[in-house]
């Protein structure tokens, strides 16, 4: 803190503020900071980044820096703030946890107390590559490196002069050492994400992972858009030689979401944001957040290539102090590493950031119970009940929990922290979307078959990619179908390059009857995890879930 006392002159001071915005911060009632960093170059940003000690420089120029106490985001920690305007269009509970209008505002004025004498970074940038529904964003930060993330995370202004002119619609002020008192504010913790939709501000405190500013500005565009009939989404995007074939994939981690995108023969839209509006697909980020733990340069050389580029930020990376060569196995810190990067740094990346509407939604589960069929074509509605339910396994990639039995779990819309609106409001925005423009949707095992985890073995990527690129090109329309009498969607009996076998999970398990038993157990924890969003869900919707019946193998 010694350079705020004496004074020092930081490398970019001279330029602070030439590029700052006619709106200041005053009508954030901030007011006696020291020195305000307005909309600085990754380059400006590094150099102060340096000074102040907040990073290390890597191999060939990444930014590595440790963020602190959080390595993941706090979602326990985030709050809304109840309020009149937006009451009513929230769906409160465990990812909206309502938050007193007066314990914002007490927090807001101690935090003004607070910055008083202290640095600020600003940034004002973009949610949203097309212009028509791009969300003005102002981000506030503490630290120079968050300016770096949020100028690869988010799409920054083209000129000087737009930058002067710039009004924010959302502001997110993060103050990682600004910590909330539990006993006075009615956190869980001294971390905090306060979410205000009335005064359009969202406020950070006691975290400095990156990954709560990109989530919280997510978390406001799927409050806002799709009120206005756009449909949000947390999935990757690519596109054929085609606009309009744009494929989509939903999926929670550990699913291939990233890596089943990344597809050699298609460009990339995104790797995790999207809106969905009538003129079609558009990137809600102007850059890639990968995780990078165990990263392999065959497997993922794209990505990888990105850990050795300048502008990349590598958040809680291991790296060599004497060579700056960095191990990207070592996971001392986190399992959790990731780099922040410019989509461009991606050589097929599509530059506009937007393409047609989708030909085809890929929704991702990895079923370790290892029932699932390699593929299946959903219905609207049962592309709305899969889409609600959102299930997956957590798998444990640590070496001491490796032997535990992975997590089921569900997660509606593919990123329940995230939604804000009841999950039935995105599924009825996807179903008419869907219907609208004829899309396909297909659901795709990348978990187990031949058994459990523990017995089975890992659906092979090679099939899954056979399996996708039948999809993705219609020839797996074709063929002949057959209809799973638990799940009831239509399951394909063959495929170029796949065994058919591997089609139907029953024939690849010794023990027909143990398959029968975990297929009713996971169908019945369906059923059960559906049950919390009866209230507001059409029964056509939930009839298209599995039914509770004898297995019939015929």
């Amino acid at each position: 803190m010694s350079h705020y006392i004496l004074d020092i002159k930081t490398p970019a001071i001279d330029q602070a503020r030439a590029v700052k915005s006619e709106f200041g911060l005053k009508n954030l009632g901030l007011r006696n900071l020291n020195n305000v960093y307005w909309n600085l170059p990754t380059e400006a940003l590094y150099e102060e980044a340096i000074f102040r000690r907040e990073a290390k420089i890597s191999h060939l120029g990444p930014l590595v820096v440790n963020t602190g106490k959080h390595t993941a985001r706090a979602a326990n920690d985030k709050f809304v703030v109840k309020e009149a305007s937006s009451e009513e269009h929230i769906w409160w509970g465990q990812y909206n946890r309502p938050y007193a209008v007066d314990k914002f505002n007490l927090v807001l004025q101690r935090l003004q107390g607070y910055l008083q004498g202290r640095d600020l970074f600003v940034q004002d940038c973009y949610a949203g590559a097309d212009e028509n529904y791009r969300l003005p964003v102002r981000i506030i930060t503490e630290y120079a490196w968050h300016s770096v993330f949020v100028r690869n995370m988010f799409i920054t202004a083209q000129t000087h002069d737009e930058l002067r002119k710039f009004v924010p619609d959302f502001t997110v002020m993060s103050i990682p050492s600004f910590q909330g008192s539990p006993e006075i504010d009615g956190t869980l913790s001294p971390t905090f994400i306060l979410l205000n939709f009335d005064q359009r501000l969202c406020v950070i405190g006691g975290s400095g992972y990156g990954g709560e500013i990109k989530k919280s500005v997510f978390t406001v565009l799927n409050y806002l858009l799709p009120r206005e009939n756009i449909m949000t989404m947390h999935c990757s995007a690519n596109v054929g030689d085609n606009k309009d074939d744009v494929a989509l994939f939903f999926g929670l981690s550990g699913t291939g979401k990233t890596t089943l995108s990344a597809d050699p023969k298609r460009k990339l839209i995104g790797d995790d944001e999207h809106g969905w509006s009538d003129e079609g697909i558009f990137n809600f980020e102007g850059g890639c957040y990968a995780k990078v733990i165990a990263l392999s340069p065959t497997a993922e050389p794209q990505i990888f290539a990105c850990t050795r580029k300048f502008g990349t930020v590598l958040e809680n990376v291991i790296y060599d102090p004497v060579s700056r060569l960095l191990d990207l196995d070592d996971e001392t810190r986190t399992e959790n590493t990731r780099a922040a990067y410019p989509l461009e740094y991606i050589d097929n990346a599509v530059p506009e950031k937007m393409a047609g509407h989708p030909k085809n939604i890929i929704m991702l589960t990895c079923d370790a119970s290892g029932v699932m069929p390699p593929i299946a074509h959903l219905t609207p509605e049962q592309a709305m009940y899969h889409f609600i339910s959102g299930y997956t396994s957590k798998v444990s990639g640590t070496e001491i929990d490796l032997g535990k039995e992975p997590e089921i779990t569900f997660s509606a819309c593919f990123g329940a922290p995230f939604m804000v609106h009841h999950p039935y409001f995105y599924a009825e925005l996807l179903k008419n979307k869907m219907t609208k423009h004829g899309v396909n949707c297909w659901l795709v095992n990348t978990g187990w078959t031949g058994g459990p985890y523990g017995i089975g073995k890992r659906m092979s990527i090679r099939h899954t990619r056979a399996l996708l690129n039948s999809a993705l090109d219609g020839s797996l329309l074709d063929v002949k179908y057959k209809k799973d009498p638990v799940f009831g969607f239509e399951v394909p009996q063959s495929c170029q390059d796949v065994p058919e076998d591997v089609l139907n999970p029953i024939d690849t398990w010794g023990d027909k009857m143990a398959y029968q038993d975990k297929y009713l157990q996971l169908a019945a924890l369906f059923i059960e995890n559906f049950k919390k969003f009866k209230e507001g869900t059409p029964q056509e919707v939930i009839d298209a879930g599995p039914v509770k019946k004898e297995f019939v193998t015929a």
